[in-house]
Parts: C-alpha cells; sequence; structure tokens
C-alpha cells in the first residue's frame, strides 16, 4: 500500500499554491465601492481554488504518465513517483480521473461559469501535454494562459467583472516565471534529452525575454494602480504604495535566476525563499490594508 506522501507527490500537491491566483479577483473587488461584495463571499473562492487545484492535479498526472520515459533521464523529475516505478499506472490512471471528476463537479455546483472555465483549462492542457509543449515560446504561452483562467475562475465564482488590467498583469508575470524556468532547464540541465521544446531555445533570447516580461510586468502594474479610473473605483491613490513590493519581488527573483542559479520550480521559490515570502505576505497585508481600510 502506497504512502500517503507517495499519493501527495503524486498529485504534487505543492503546486497548488499556483492556484492562490483564484484568490486576486476576490481582493480587489472587496475593495472595489461599485461592487456589492460580502467578505462571507471568500467560502466559494475558496472551493474554487480546491476545484482548480483538484483539475491541476489530474493534469499532472496524465503529463507525468506521458513522459515517464523521458523523465527518468532527467536528474530531478526521475524521483517523480510514477517516472521512478514507485506508483504504476494504472493506479495513478484511477486517481487521476477522480480527482478530475471532483474538481469539474465542484465546479459545476459552484457555478456554470467556473465548470467552463475548468473545461476549458482542461483541455487546454491536454493540448499542452501531447502536442504544445514541443514547440519552442508556445510552450509557455499556454502555461501563461493557464494562469489566467485561474484568476477567471476566481471572478466567474463570485460573479464579478474582472479588471482586463489583472488579466495582463497575470499573464505578464506567469511569462516570466515560466521563462525562468526554461532558462534554468536550458543552462544547468540536459535539457535537450528531457523537454523537445529546449532545442529550439536560445539562451540570449531567454535573457532578453525575462527582462522584457518583467518590464512589462512592473510597468503594466504600476499603470494599473495609479490609473484615474482605478483610483476612482477603489476611492484611494494609495494602492501605489504596493508597487516597491513588486520592484523588489522581480529583483529578487531575478537574483535567485541568475546569482543562485534557481528557477526550475517557482512553486517552492516563493514558498521558501524567505526575502520573497516576506515580500509577498508584505504586498497582500498593504493590499488588503489600502484596498479596505484607506
Amino acid at each position: 500500500m502506497k504512502t500517503v506522501w507517495t499519493w501527495l507527490r503524486v498529485l504534487r500537491v505543492k503546486q497548488w499554491s499556483k492556484n492562490a491566483v483564484v484568490f486576486a479577483a476576490f481582493m480587489f473587488a472587496l475593495g472595489d465601492q461599485h461592487q456589492q461584495l460580502s467578505a462571507w463571499e471568500l467560502w466559494k473562492v475558496c472551493l474554487a481554488a480546491l476545484a482548480f487545484s483538484l483539475v491541476s492535479s489530474a493534469v499532472y498526472i496524465m503529463n507525468d504518465l506521458r513522459d515517464a520515459p523521458q523523465d527518468r533521464l532527467h536528474p530531478v523529475k526521475k524521483n517523480r513517483p510514477i517516472a521512478s516505478g514507485a506508483v504504476s499506472a494504472g493506479p495513478a490512471v484511477g486517481v487521476g480521473v477522480i480527482a478530475l471528476a471532483l474538481g469539474l463537479g465542484g465546479g459545476w455546483r459552484l457555478s456554470t461559469g467556473l465548470a467552463a472555465v475548468l473545461g476549458a483549462y482542461f483541455a487546454l492542457q491536454v493540448a499542452y501535454t501531447f502536442v504544445l509543449k514541443r514547440i519552442a515560446l508556445v510552450d509557455v504561452i499556454v502555461i501563461a494562459v493557464g494562469f489566467v483562467l485561474r484568476a477567471v475562475a476566481g471572478a466567474v465564482v463570485i460573479a464579478v467583472p474582472i479588471s482586463p488590467w489583472l488579466l495582463v498583469c497575470a499573464m505578464l508575470l506567469a511569462l516570466f516565471l515560466g521563462l525562468c524556468k526554461r532558462r534554468h532547464e536550458k543552462v544547468n540541465m540536459a535539457g535537450e534529452d528531457t523537454r523537445r521544446a529546449l532545442g529550439a531555445y536560445d539562451e540570449r533570447l531567454l535573457d532578453q525575454l525575462i527582462s522584457v516580461t518583467a518590464a512589462a510586468s512592473l510597468v503594466c502594474y504600476s499603470i494599473y494602480t495609479l490609473w484615474p479610473e482605478t483610483v476612482e473605483k477603489f476611492g484611494t491613490p494609495w494602492l501605489g504604495a504596493t508597487i516597491p513590493f513588486v520592484v523588489f519581488g522581480l529583483f529578487r527573483y531575478m537574483d535567485l535566476v541568475y546569482r543562485h542559479k534557481k528557477g526550475d520550480r517557482p512553486e517552492e521559490i516563493l514558498l521558501f525563499d524567505l526575502p520573497l515570502l516576506c515580500t509577498v505576505v508584505l504586498y497582500g497585508i498593504t493590499a488588503l490594508g489600502i484596498l479596505l481600510f484607506v
């Protein structure tokens, strides 16, 4: 009988932290003077994040089953339960089907709109697993679209309009993280043997794209916080006070990528790098304080 820890690794529970993006629309809607949103709606967002986590776990299992032969050649991925043989294909498929059914079913009970977003995410990930992950640049764009769908899910489950600025910022930040991951794989691992698309990437191009997406993320977020419509919507000009946290967060992440040779596991960096974790927490506290009390 497999241990609980083994199955948690199969489901990649650590990567559920990515679904924190689902809470973005709720956080900003709370401070919007034009929306009558109750704090009690948070329970819907929590269940939406759980539904997204279950669907994403089903996607991870599908991806691991598909890529098991290549993962066995990877210095880190070879230790995954499916690639290492700790979990066989049959039980993994069963758990994946259950996770997918619970995620889609739970999403349907919460909102038909949420179910549609989850269905679109799963269909996109199927295309990614079997075709799109082998096409350079397209692979990171698909990953970024997945984060946009997470942000949309958080909005549709509580029936609030979502700002295009939020979607653009989510897209750019996800592109930044994805490109950093590809650079780490290209520079520090035998990438051509484990991920076909890496052979088409150029290190200098990746460096330029990382700089472009980092700058674009910062500029878009800064414009959003200082835009007259944003000030009028939230009733305060002080949302711009969160910009320094975004600046430091981007700079710190780039320091980890270039100086410390990290970047292959964004979910672990965001959870375990103390300076970055403190920045995220302080950003959240500052943003909520401004939106709710200023």
